[in-house]
């Protein structure tokens, strides 16, 4: 489980890179671009795998960026932002019920 975001339970945020496992080389770039130890290099079929993804810092995609096959994706940015405006107004909403 990752560390809540802007108040808001990590695990409710789908915001982590997929790999596509027949683009993927292996190359690495995504292991060194990203400290948050989001990715390992499965050793058997040589490319990389997502092993963490509540490590991923939300709407970050650095690591698309550096891939140079392609192989990484990302849910839609927008979209992820509405969702977590909508998750703000309920958290804002049950605090201002609850007091807490």
């Amino acid at each position: 489980m990752g560390k809540p975001y802007i108040g808001i339970p990590r695990e409710k945020i789908p915001w982590f890179p997929e790999v596509d496992a027949e683009k993927c080389i292996g190359c690495g770039e995504c292991l060194e671009t990203c400290p948050n130890g989001v990715f390992i290099l499965n050793e058997e079929s040589k490319t990389v795998e997502v092993s963490n993804p509540s490590n991923c810092v939300v709407l970050c995609d650095k690591c698309a960026g550096f891939c140079k096959v392609e192989a990484i994706s990302f849910p839609d940015k927008e979209e992820t932002k509405r969702l977590i405006r909508s998750l703000l107004r309920e958290k804002d909403g049950h605090e201002r019920k609850t007091g807490v």
